[in-house]
């Protein structure tokens, strides 16, 4: 038994001890999956139903364990994305400068908005029941005035003109700050009670804002050679004043789709990588007692274009939100998917291929470490979360099998985990435990009596920045969790 003890306690010292060196921080579970015993899901939410009212061509997305809405929609059961014009009253600029609903939201009654924002939901949602993700698109402007650059800029502009209207006879510089303040108040109230008002009338989706939270990582184009894909660590202090958000918010979306200059090359890796981990970060500080769910935005061709993303770039953008814990993953499309004949035959042939694959490859291999590691009561994730280790079939082990059908083609995973499977996943990955479990390999209930088993860990670090090594050991923190 003492032998048992000290192995036992030799193998994880150094990990521990590495933890206790981390700033204070809770360690929560996750939320339940979206959908039982599944991990991670892919998400399809492009307009493709054209393809097969126009052309008959059936993208038939099932077949390779791909969520979609009924007849391929952007808004339905499982997933419904909300664009500018469609909920409420949001105030923005066209492209020509002119106003609409106000343009600033300042000058847009908050009651009246939220009336329309009601009746919007009711129309796009008709299930009362909604267990979908809700997604608000609205990029137009940013809630905190200093990002709000570039072509935003007409939003401080406006914002300065309306106060400067008002009090003429003002310094500049108090007609900045009381610009600034009445501009932020606005955007915060509208933004938060938009999330209330959906929450409250559909209580069981997971909503959040598209793009939210976002890292700021694009100087690739800029620096590609030293390009370290990190987060600017003003715009992390950033994310951090959006507390408010986050708690609001009942999943998060950031945004990994790749430029066609990032095509196979280390910089698309580290450019998702970066967004995801911050994404976690935010998602450990904002959920009350689960960790958010995190759905990355990724698109399945790149930026822009129709030209498919490659085997590498898969791996980038859904392997590695599969690894490091994401709950999942949704692909978004254009209508120029289902425009015409060609692009719906591009769009076919590459699901019905490398895309299909990969994606029956990767929701399968983290139901299987799910189930092997996790007894199904969690989900595996990175134990490092800059290491190249995957949710990956084993080749050696599994096979992709085609069984032809009346209704087309159907994909079946045949094989068994073998002994050095389980090993890898064991070495590579640990279990972060679903809402109601704990142990290592959450096999152990929480009592209900008892509020969800978290733990603070503290240090002597100063407040300001969060340390790079919050981000880098967040799954090593779930794993102090799992061990304890």
């Amino acid at each position: 038994m003492w032998e048992t003890s000290k192995k036992f306690c030799l193998k994880w010292l150094p990990i521990i001890m590495m933890i206790i060196m981390v700033p204070c921080q809770e360690i929560k579970q996750a939320k339940t999956p979206l959908l039982p015993h599944k991990p991670f899901i892919v998400v399809w939410n492009a307009p493709t139903e054209q393809c097969k009212l126009r052309f008959n061509m059936d993208l038939d997305l099932s077949v390779f364990d791909i969520v979609a809405n009924s007849n391929e929609t952007l808004s339905g059961s499982n997933v419904t994305i909300f664009y500018h014009t469609q909920l409420g009253y949001y105030p923005y600029f066209t492209d020509n400068g002119d106003p609409m609903n106000g343009g600033i939201p300042q000058n847009q009654s908050l009651l009246k908005h939220l009336d329309k924002a009601k009746s919007d939901i009711d129309r796009f949602i008709p299930l009362k029941n909604f267990h979908g993700l809700g997604v608000i698109d609205w990029e137009d402007w940013r809630p905190q005035w200093d990002r709000n650059w570039g072509n935003k800029t007409i939003y401080r502009n406006k914002s300065i003109e309306l106060v400067k209207a008002r009090y003429p006879h003002w310094s500049d510089d108090k007609i900045l700050k009381v610009a600034k303040e009445e501009f932020e108040m606005a955007g915060t109230s509208l933004m938060n009670s938009t999330l209330l008002v959906a929450k409250q009338l559909r209580p069981d989706g997971f909503w959040g804002y598209y793009l939210y939270p976002d890292c700021y990582n694009y100087d690739y184009k800029e620096q590609p050679h030293t390009y370290t894909g990190e987060c600017p660590n003003l715009e992390v202090l950033r994310n951090d004043r959006l507390l408010w958000l986050w708690k609001e918010s009942s999943a998060l979306f950031p945004s990994i789709y790749l430029d066609f200059i990032l095509k196979s090359s280390p910089n698309a890796l580290k450019f998702v990588n970066h967004r995801i981990k911050e994404a976690i970060r935010v998602a450990s500080m904002a959920g009350k007692d689960c960790v958010l769910p995190i759905f990355p935005y990724a698109r399945p061709f790149y930026s822009h274009t129709l030209q498919v993303l490659t085997e590498t770039d898969l791996v980038n953008t859904i392997g590695e939100s599969a690894a490091l814990g994401s709950a999942g993953i949704v692909l978004w499309g254009s209508i120029q998917y289902a425009s015409s004949q060609d692009s719906c035959s591009t769009v076919k042939k590459y699901i019905n291929g490398q895309l299909g694959h990969y994606v029956i490859n990767v929701t399968s291999a983290a139901k299987l470490c799910s189930k092997v590691l996790c007894r199904k009561n969690g989900r595996c994730v990175r134990k490092t979360t800059d290491s190249s280790a995957y949710l990956h079939l084993n080749p050696a082990s599994f096979k992709i099998q085609t069984i032809f059908s009346g209704r087309g083609p159907r994909f079946q995973v045949r094989g068994k985990a073998k002994e050095m499977d389980v090993g890898a996943m064991k070495e590579n990955f640990l279990c972060h435990c679903y809402e109601g479990w704990t142990g290592f390999f959450c096999e152990l209930p929480v009592p209900r009596s008892t509020t969800p088993l978290t733990f603070t860990v503290h240090s002597g670090a100063s407040k300001g920045i969060p340390h790079r090594s919050v981000i880098l050991t967040t799954a090593v923190q779930v794993l102090f969790f799992t061990v304890l």
